[in-house]
Protein backbone atom coordinates (compact mmCIF):
# COMPACT_ATOMS: atom_id res chain seq x y z
CA UNK A 1 0.00 0.00 0.00
CA UNK A 2 3.01 2.35 0.50
CA UNK A 3 4.37 2.30 -2.43
CA UNK A 4 1.08 2.66 -4.15
CA UNK A 5 0.26 5.71 -2.66
CA UNK A 6 3.85 6.79 -3.48
CA UNK A 7 3.39 5.93 -6.92
CA UNK A 8 0.16 8.45 -6.61
CA UNK A 9 1.66 10.74 -5.14
CA UNK A 10 4.71 10.86 -7.53
CA UNK A 11 1.93 11.34 -10.78
CA UNK A 12 -0.12 14.03 -8.25
CA UNK A 13 3.55 15.94 -8.54
CA UNK A 14 3.53 15.73 -12.11
CA UNK A 15 -0.20 17.05 -12.89
CA UNK A 16 0.41 20.18 -10.02
CA UNK A 17 3.98 20.72 -11.34
CA UNK A 18 2.11 20.60 -15.09
CA UNK A 19 -0.50 22.77 -14.34
CA UNK A 20 2.09 25.70 -12.51
CA UNK A 21 4.63 25.48 -15.44
CA UNK A 22 2.48 27.01 -17.53
CA UNK A 23 1.88 29.28 -15.64
CA UNK A 24 5.62 30.25 -16.46
CA UNK A 25 4.83 29.97 -20.12
CA UNK A 26 1.57 32.05 -19.61
CA UNK A 27 3.53 35.11 -18.56
CA UNK A 28 5.99 34.83 -21.62
CA UNK A 29 4.70 37.58 -23.60
CA UNK A 30 5.51 41.06 -22.86
CA UNK A 31 2.42 43.78 -23.61
CA UNK A 32 4.07 46.06 -25.44
CA UNK A 33 0.48 47.84 -25.56
CA UNK A 34 0.66 50.52 -23.33
CA UNK A 35 -0.57 53.18 -25.96
CA UNK A 36 -2.36 53.39 -28.83
CA UNK A 37 -0.35 56.70 -30.35
CA UNK A 38 2.92 54.02 -30.43
CA UNK A 39 0.71 51.13 -32.15
CA UNK A 40 0.56 52.99 -35.00
CA UNK A 41 4.08 52.61 -35.56
CA UNK A 42 4.41 49.25 -34.13
CA UNK A 43 5.92 50.53 -31.25
CA UNK A 44 9.03 51.24 -33.19
CA UNK A 45 11.19 53.93 -31.35
CA UNK A 46 9.20 54.36 -28.40
CA UNK A 47 11.87 55.12 -25.71
CA UNK A 48 12.90 58.51 -27.84
CA UNK A 49 9.52 59.88 -29.38
CA UNK A 50 8.77 61.19 -25.68
CA UNK A 51 4.97 61.81 -27.73
CA UNK A 52 2.74 61.79 -24.38
CA UNK A 53 2.84 60.73 -20.79
CA UNK A 54 3.09 56.84 -21.67
CA UNK A 55 6.68 57.44 -21.72
CA UNK A 56 6.90 56.60 -18.27
CA UNK A 57 6.56 52.99 -19.52
CA UNK A 58 8.91 53.17 -22.28
CA UNK A 59 11.74 56.08 -21.59
CA UNK A 60 10.71 57.87 -17.98
CA UNK A 61 13.21 60.72 -19.13
CA UNK A 62 10.69 61.27 -22.01
CA UNK A 63 9.21 62.96 -19.82
CA UNK A 64 11.47 66.24 -19.73
CA UNK A 65 9.86 66.88 -22.96
CA UNK A 66 6.39 67.31 -22.18
CA UNK A 67 6.02 70.67 -20.56
CA UNK A 68 2.94 70.99 -18.51
CA UNK A 69 0.95 68.38 -17.04
CA UNK A 70 -0.20 65.70 -19.26
CA UNK A 71 -2.77 63.06 -19.14
CA UNK A 72 -2.93 60.09 -21.61
CA UNK A 73 -5.71 56.75 -21.12
CA UNK A 74 -5.74 53.92 -23.53
CA UNK A 75 -7.31 50.95 -24.50
CA UNK A 76 -5.97 48.15 -26.32
CA UNK A 77 -8.25 44.86 -27.47
CA UNK A 78 -6.17 42.37 -28.69
CA UNK A 79 -7.34 38.98 -30.24
CA UNK A 80 -4.86 36.00 -30.90
CA UNK A 81 -6.04 33.43 -32.81
CA UNK A 82 -3.96 29.81 -32.36
CA UNK A 83 -5.75 26.81 -34.25
CA UNK A 84 -4.11 23.27 -34.07
CA UNK A 85 -4.06 20.60 -36.69
CA UNK A 86 -3.47 17.12 -35.29
CA UNK A 87 -0.23 15.54 -37.21
CA UNK A 88 -0.31 12.19 -35.54
CA UNK A 89 -0.92 12.33 -32.16
CA UNK A 90 -1.99 9.86 -29.86
CA UNK A 91 -3.97 8.83 -27.27
CA UNK A 92 -3.32 9.29 -23.61
CA UNK A 93 -2.88 5.91 -21.83
CA UNK A 94 -6.01 4.61 -21.02
CA UNK A 95 -7.94 7.10 -22.59
CA UNK A 96 -9.75 5.50 -25.75
CA UNK A 97 -11.03 8.81 -27.06
CA UNK A 98 -8.22 11.46 -28.50
CA UNK A 99 -10.15 14.45 -28.77
CA UNK A 100 -10.62 17.17 -31.65
CA UNK A 101 -8.75 19.91 -32.71
CA UNK A 102 -9.56 22.41 -29.86
CA UNK A 103 -11.09 25.05 -31.60
CA UNK A 104 -9.69 28.65 -31.82
CA UNK A 105 -7.90 29.06 -28.24
CA UNK A 106 -7.19 32.35 -28.93
CA UNK A 107 -9.48 34.65 -26.69
CA UNK A 108 -10.42 38.57 -27.06
CA UNK A 109 -8.55 40.63 -24.05
CA UNK A 110 -8.38 44.01 -23.60
CA UNK A 111 -5.54 46.32 -21.62
CA UNK A 112 -5.47 49.34 -20.59
CA UNK A 113 -3.34 51.58 -19.63
CA UNK A 114 -2.91 55.65 -18.00
CA UNK A 115 -0.23 58.13 -17.49
CA UNK A 116 0.15 61.17 -16.04
CA UNK A 117 3.21 63.48 -16.16
CA UNK A 118 4.13 66.96 -14.53
CA UNK A 119 6.70 69.41 -15.17
CA UNK A 120 7.65 70.28 -11.36
CA UNK A 121 10.28 73.10 -12.27
CA UNK A 122 12.04 73.98 -15.14
CA UNK A 123 14.61 70.88 -15.13
CA UNK A 124 12.42 68.61 -13.26
CA UNK A 125 9.74 66.16 -13.76
CA UNK A 126 7.25 63.87 -11.80
CA UNK A 127 5.02 60.87 -13.05
CA UNK A 128 2.70 58.33 -12.37
CA UNK A 129 1.65 55.13 -14.68
CA UNK A 130 -0.63 51.96 -14.66
CA UNK A 131 -0.01 49.61 -17.29
CA UNK A 132 -0.10 45.68 -18.11
CA UNK A 133 3.33 44.62 -18.96
CA UNK A 134 2.49 40.71 -19.04
CA UNK A 135 -0.79 38.95 -20.03
CA UNK A 136 -1.92 35.34 -22.12
CA UNK A 137 -5.31 34.83 -22.57
CA UNK A 138 -6.03 31.28 -24.47
CA UNK A 139 -8.40 28.44 -24.05
CA UNK A 140 -9.34 24.97 -25.85
CA UNK A 141 -12.15 22.98 -26.39
CA UNK A 142 -12.63 20.46 -23.18
CA UNK A 143 -12.23 17.53 -25.97
CA UNK A 144 -9.21 19.18 -27.04
CA UNK A 145 -6.57 16.51 -28.15
CA UNK A 146 -3.97 17.99 -26.41
CA UNK A 147 -5.88 18.18 -23.09
CA UNK A 148 -3.75 16.87 -20.96
CA UNK A 149 -1.37 19.51 -21.64
CA UNK A 150 -3.80 22.50 -21.67
CA UNK A 151 -7.10 23.65 -21.56
CA UNK A 152 -7.13 27.26 -20.21
CA UNK A 153 -4.36 29.67 -19.49
CA UNK A 154 -4.85 32.88 -18.15
CA UNK A 155 -2.28 35.67 -16.85
CA UNK A 156 -3.13 39.22 -15.61
CA UNK A 157 -0.55 42.03 -14.23
CA UNK A 158 -1.20 45.15 -12.92
CA UNK A 159 2.05 47.65 -12.86
CA UNK A 160 1.92 50.66 -11.34
CA UNK A 161 4.67 53.18 -11.76
CA UNK A 162 5.88 56.40 -10.33
CA UNK A 163 8.72 57.91 -11.86
CA UNK A 164 11.03 60.88 -11.92
CA UNK A 165 12.80 63.01 -14.78
CA UNK A 166 15.37 65.57 -14.24
CA UNK A 167 17.06 67.56 -17.29
CA UNK A 168 20.64 67.73 -16.61
CA UNK A 169 21.19 70.26 -19.98
CA UNK A 170 20.33 70.56 -22.92
CA UNK A 171 21.65 67.40 -24.55
CA UNK A 172 21.30 65.28 -21.83
CA UNK A 173 17.94 63.96 -19.38
CA UNK A 174 17.73 60.68 -17.20
CA UNK A 175 14.64 59.59 -15.41
CA UNK A 176 13.75 56.71 -13.30
CA UNK A 177 11.16 54.65 -11.79
CA UNK A 178 10.11 52.47 -9.42
CA UNK A 179 7.47 49.32 -10.31
CA UNK A 180 4.57 48.02 -7.92
CA UNK A 181 3.47 44.91 -9.86
CA UNK A 182 0.46 42.05 -9.42
CA UNK A 183 0.13 38.99 -10.84
CA UNK A 184 -2.81 36.45 -11.17
CA UNK A 185 -2.68 33.35 -13.11
CA UNK A 186 -5.76 30.48 -13.56
CA UNK A 187 -4.93 28.01 -15.81
CA UNK A 188 -6.46 24.11 -16.22
CA UNK A 189 -5.61 21.02 -17.76
CA UNK A 190 -6.91 17.52 -18.20
CA UNK A 191 -6.54 14.50 -15.67
CA UNK A 192 -5.57 11.33 -16.87
CA UNK A 193 -7.30 9.61 -13.90
CA UNK A 194 -7.43 6.07 -14.91
CA UNK A 195 -3.70 5.98 -15.61
CA UNK A 196 -2.78 8.01 -12.18
CA UNK A 197 -5.29 4.55 -10.56
CA UNK A 198 -3.48 2.04 -12.88
CA UNK A 199 -0.27 3.07 -11.96
CA UNK A 200 -1.28 3.31 -8.23
CA UNK A 201 -2.70 -0.01 -7.72
CA UNK A 202 -2.83 -1.91 -11.44
CA UNK A 203 -5.87 -3.68 -12.54
CA UNK A 204 -7.92 -3.40 -9.56
CA UNK A 205 -7.77 0.42 -9.27
CA UNK A 206 -8.51 0.63 -12.23
CA UNK A 207 -11.92 -1.03 -12.25
CA UNK A 208 -12.46 0.84 -9.15
CA UNK A 209 -12.28 3.88 -10.90
CA UNK A 210 -14.86 2.88 -13.36
CA UNK A 211 -12.23 1.84 -15.83
CA UNK A 212 -10.47 3.56 -19.24
CA UNK A 213 -11.85 7.04 -19.83
CA UNK A 214 -11.99 8.34 -16.51
CA UNK A 215 -10.55 11.74 -16.60
CA UNK A 216 -11.39 15.50 -14.65
CA UNK A 217 -9.86 18.84 -14.87
CA UNK A 218 -7.22 19.81 -12.84
CA UNK A 219 -7.18 23.62 -11.85
CA UNK A 220 -4.51 26.15 -10.49
CA UNK A 221 -5.20 29.72 -9.41
CA UNK A 222 -2.26 31.96 -7.98
CA UNK A 223 -1.23 35.60 -6.89
CA UNK A 224 1.70 37.48 -6.04
CA UNK A 225 2.88 40.78 -6.31
CA UNK A 226 6.68 41.82 -6.38
CA UNK A 227 8.60 45.42 -7.42
CA UNK A 228 11.56 46.33 -9.98
CA UNK A 229 12.53 49.15 -11.47
CA UNK A 230 13.17 51.04 -15.24
CA UNK A 231 15.84 53.47 -15.96
CA UNK A 232 16.36 56.16 -18.86
CA UNK A 233 18.35 58.34 -20.50
CA UNK A 234 17.05 60.55 -23.23
CA UNK A 235 19.74 62.37 -25.89
CA UNK A 236 19.36 65.12 -28.16
CA UNK A 237 21.93 64.88 -30.72
CA UNK A 238 20.77 67.89 -32.52
CA UNK A 239 17.47 69.91 -32.92
CA UNK A 240 16.17 67.15 -35.62
CA UNK A 241 17.43 63.98 -33.41
CA UNK A 242 17.20 62.10 -30.24
CA UNK A 243 18.04 58.39 -29.02
CA UNK A 244 16.39 56.69 -26.22
CA UNK A 245 18.11 54.61 -23.72
CA UNK A 246 15.59 52.21 -21.65
CA UNK A 247 16.19 49.30 -19.19
CA UNK A 248 13.36 47.76 -17.08
CA UNK A 249 14.42 45.28 -14.56
CA UNK A 250 13.28 41.91 -13.39
CA UNK A 251 10.85 40.92 -10.97
CA UNK A 252 10.43 38.09 -8.63
CA UNK A 253 7.22 36.20 -7.63
CA UNK A 254 6.72 33.47 -5.36
CA UNK A 255 3.00 32.35 -6.35
CA UNK A 256 0.74 31.03 -4.24
CA UNK A 257 -2.26 29.06 -4.84
CA UNK A 258 -4.10 26.50 -4.92
CA UNK A 259 -4.48 23.03 -7.19
CA UNK A 260 -8.05 21.51 -7.47
CA UNK A 261 -9.33 18.27 -9.21
CA UNK A 262 -12.88 18.23 -10.82
CA UNK A 263 -14.98 14.88 -11.12
CA UNK A 264 -11.75 13.02 -8.45
CA UNK A 265 -12.96 9.57 -7.76
CA UNK A 266 -13.07 8.85 -3.72
CA UNK A 267 -10.17 6.15 -4.11
CA UNK A 268 -7.88 8.88 -5.92
CA UNK A 269 -8.49 11.34 -2.95
CA UNK A 270 -4.86 10.74 -1.33
CA UNK A 271 -2.97 11.11 -3.50
CA UNK A 272 -4.28 13.44 -5.99
CA UNK A 273 -5.19 16.29 -2.83
CA UNK A 274 -6.22 19.72 -3.45
CA UNK A 275 -4.38 22.25 -1.68
CA UNK A 276 -2.01 24.87 -1.71
CA UNK A 277 1.07 25.10 -3.86
CA UNK A 278 3.96 27.66 -4.82
CA UNK A 279 6.34 28.63 -7.10
CA UNK A 280 9.20 30.94 -7.39
CA UNK A 281 9.10 32.90 -10.72
CA UNK A 282 10.93 35.95 -12.43
CA UNK A 283 9.78 37.82 -15.17
CA UNK A 284 12.65 38.75 -17.08
CA UNK A 285 14.90 41.91 -17.41
CA UNK A 286 14.45 44.22 -20.87
CA UNK A 287 16.66 46.81 -22.39
CA UNK A 288 16.05 48.95 -25.71
CA UNK A 289 17.96 51.45 -27.69
CA UNK A 290 15.51 54.07 -29.77
CA UNK A 291 15.72 56.98 -32.50
CA UNK A 292 13.28 59.42 -33.21
CA UNK A 293 14.45 61.96 -36.31
CA UNK A 294 12.66 64.66 -37.63
CA UNK A 295 13.13 64.72 -41.73
CA UNK A 296 11.12 67.85 -42.10
CA UNK A 297 8.07 70.08 -40.81
CA UNK A 298 5.68 67.17 -42.56
CA UNK A 299 8.34 63.78 -41.69
CA UNK A 300 9.24 61.81 -38.92
CA UNK A 301 10.90 58.35 -38.55
CA UNK A 302 10.92 56.15 -35.74
CA UNK A 303 13.61 52.92 -34.88
CA UNK A 304 14.33 50.86 -32.14
CA UNK A 305 15.71 47.47 -30.75
CA UNK A 306 15.27 45.64 -27.59
CA UNK A 307 16.41 42.91 -25.68
CA UNK A 308 14.24 40.41 -22.99
CA UNK A 309 16.28 38.35 -21.04
CA UNK A 310 14.03 35.17 -21.05
CA UNK A 311 16.64 32.84 -20.52
CA UNK A 312 16.23 33.65 -16.38
CA UNK A 313 13.47 30.84 -16.94
CA UNK A 314 15.25 28.04 -17.47
CA UNK A 315 12.86 26.03 -15.22
CA UNK A 316 10.47 26.10 -12.34
CA UNK A 317 10.61 24.53 -9.02
CA UNK A 318 7.09 24.08 -7.62
CA UNK A 319 6.12 23.14 -3.80
CA UNK A 320 3.29 21.96 -2.20
CA UNK A 321 2.59 24.85 0.67
CA UNK A 322 4.10 23.46 3.75
CA UNK A 323 7.30 23.39 1.50
CA UNK A 324 8.16 20.18 0.31
CA UNK A 325 9.77 19.53 -2.77
CA UNK A 326 7.02 18.68 -6.15
CA UNK A 327 9.33 18.72 -9.12
CA UNK A 328 11.10 21.04 -11.44
CA UNK A 329 10.02 21.04 -14.71
CA UNK A 330 12.52 22.27 -17.63
CA UNK A 331 11.45 25.85 -19.58
CA UNK A 332 14.28 26.44 -21.39
CA UNK A 333 13.60 29.97 -22.83
CA UNK A 334 15.73 31.48 -24.76
CA UNK A 335 16.43 35.25 -25.11
CA UNK A 336 15.09 37.65 -27.61
CA UNK A 337 15.14 40.60 -29.71
CA UNK A 338 12.91 42.67 -31.61
CA UNK A 339 14.00 45.66 -34.32
CA UNK A 340 11.00 47.87 -35.23
CA UNK A 341 10.82 51.24 -38.23
CA UNK A 342 7.72 53.53 -38.34
CA UNK A 343 7.36 57.09 -39.83
CA UNK A 344 4.83 60.07 -38.77
CA UNK A 345 3.18 62.00 -41.58
CA UNK A 346 2.21 65.12 -40.56
CA UNK A 347 -0.58 66.18 -42.95
CA UNK A 348 -2.28 69.18 -41.44
CA UNK A 349 -2.49 70.98 -37.99
CA UNK A 350 -4.83 68.47 -36.75
CA UNK A 351 -3.92 65.20 -38.30
CA UNK A 352 -0.51 62.81 -37.85
CA UNK A 353 -0.49 59.53 -40.29
CA UNK A 354 1.61 57.14 -38.41
CA UNK A 355 2.82 53.92 -39.61
CA UNK A 356 5.35 51.15 -38.49
CA UNK A 357 6.79 47.32 -39.23
CA UNK A 358 8.72 45.41 -36.39
CA UNK A 359 10.15 41.98 -36.25
CA UNK A 360 9.88 40.52 -33.08
CA UNK A 361 11.55 37.24 -31.98
CA UNK A 362 9.54 34.18 -30.04
CA UNK A 363 11.38 33.04 -26.44
CA UNK A 364 9.76 29.79 -26.73
CA UNK A 365 12.38 26.63 -28.04
CA UNK A 366 10.65 24.16 -30.29
CA UNK A 367 11.01 21.02 -28.56
CA UNK A 368 9.74 22.81 -25.07
CA UNK A 369 6.57 24.36 -27.18
CA UNK A 370 3.69 23.83 -25.30
CA UNK A 371 0.02 24.31 -26.35
CA UNK A 372 -0.32 27.02 -23.32
CA UNK A 373 1.94 29.48 -25.24
CA UNK A 374 2.07 28.24 -29.52
CA UNK A 375 4.32 31.22 -30.35
CA UNK A 376 7.01 31.57 -33.14
CA UNK A 377 8.67 34.68 -34.33
CA UNK A 378 6.32 37.96 -35.17
CA UNK A 379 6.36 40.13 -38.08
CA UNK A 380 4.31 43.49 -37.28
CA UNK A 381 2.65 45.65 -39.81
CA UNK A 382 0.60 48.94 -38.10
CA UNK A 383 -1.16 52.03 -39.07
CA UNK A 384 -2.56 54.75 -37.14
CA UNK A 385 -3.72 58.50 -36.70
CA UNK A 386 -3.76 61.08 -34.36
CA UNK A 387 -6.55 64.11 -34.69
CA UNK A 388 -6.16 67.03 -32.62
CA UNK A 389 -9.27 68.06 -31.33
CA UNK A 390 -7.67 71.61 -29.54
CA UNK A 391 -4.22 72.57 -28.78
CA UNK A 392 -4.85 70.30 -24.85
CA UNK A 393 -7.05 67.19 -26.87
CA UNK A 394 -5.60 64.88 -28.84
CA UNK A 395 -6.98 61.68 -30.12
CA UNK A 396 -4.84 58.64 -31.51
CA UNK A 397 -6.23 55.44 -33.44
CA UNK A 398 -4.25 52.45 -34.28
CA UNK A 399 -4.07 48.66 -35.65
CA UNK A 400 -2.15 46.11 -36.08
CA UNK A 401 -1.37 42.51 -37.73
CA UNK A 402 0.86 40.29 -36.53
CA UNK A 403 1.93 37.12 -38.80
CA UNK A 404 2.89 34.49 -36.74
CA UNK A 405 5.06 31.64 -38.14
CA UNK A 406 3.45 28.37 -38.08
CA UNK A 407 4.57 26.38 -34.85
CA UNK A 408 4.95 22.82 -34.45
CA UNK A 409 4.51 20.99 -31.31
CA UNK A 410 5.75 17.09 -30.58
CA UNK A 411 5.32 17.13 -26.82
CA UNK A 412 5.78 13.39 -24.89
CA UNK A 413 6.80 12.03 -27.55
CA UNK A 414 9.32 8.80 -26.50
CA UNK A 415 12.77 10.46 -25.58
CA UNK A 416 10.97 13.03 -23.55
CA UNK A 417 8.63 10.75 -21.67
CA UNK A 418 11.68 8.38 -21.00
CA UNK A 419 14.00 11.29 -19.66
CA UNK A 420 11.42 13.47 -17.57
CA UNK A 421 8.57 11.14 -16.95
CA UNK A 422 6.58 12.83 -14.02
CA UNK A 423 6.26 15.53 -16.41
CA UNK A 424 4.15 12.92 -19.03
CA UNK A 425 2.48 10.81 -16.69
CA UNK A 426 -0.71 10.49 -17.74
CA UNK A 427 -0.23 12.34 -21.14
CA UNK A 428 -0.34 11.89 -24.68
CA UNK A 429 2.43 12.68 -27.57
CA UNK A 430 0.73 15.77 -28.76
CA UNK A 431 1.92 16.10 -32.50
CA UNK A 432 0.81 18.74 -35.03
CA UNK A 433 1.10 22.49 -35.89
CA UNK A 434 -0.45 25.61 -34.68
CA UNK A 435 -1.63 28.57 -37.21
CA UNK A 436 -1.25 31.80 -35.25
CA UNK A 437 -1.86 35.32 -35.93
CA UNK A 438 -3.19 38.54 -34.26
CA UNK A 439 -4.84 41.54 -34.45
CA UNK A 440 -4.74 44.68 -32.17
CA UNK A 441 -6.80 48.03 -31.98
CA UNK A 442 -6.14 50.64 -29.90
CA UNK A 443 -7.40 53.62 -29.08
CA UNK A 444 -6.39 56.59 -26.53
CA UNK A 445 -7.43 60.50 -25.19
CA UNK A 446 -4.05 62.54 -24.17
CA UNK A 447 -4.55 65.96 -22.67
CA UNK A 448 -2.18 68.26 -21.61
CA UNK A 449 -2.50 71.40 -19.71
Amino acid sequence: MCNANQRLLAWSVAAACAAMATGVHASGFQLTEQNASGLGNAFAGQGASAQDASTIFFNPAGMTKLPGKNAVGALNAIRPSAKFTNNGSTNAPLQPTLGGSGGDAGDLAFVPSAYFSWQLSPNLFAGVGIGAPFGLKTEYDTNFAGRFHAIESELKTINVNPSVAYKLNDMLSVGAGVNYQRVDATLSNAVNYSAAAFGAGGAPALAAVGGRGREGIATVAGDDTGWGYNLGAMIDLNAQTRVGLAYRSSIRYTLEGSVSFSDRPALLAAGLPDGPVRADLKLPASASLSLFHKVNPKWDVLADVGWTDWSVLKSLDVRRGGGAPLSTTPLNWKNTWRAGVGANYHYNDQWTLRLGVAYDQSPVEAADRSPRVPDQDRRWVAIGAQYRVSKQLAVDIGYAHLFVNDSGANLCHAAQAAANPAACAGKNNLVGTFDNKVNILAAQVRYSF
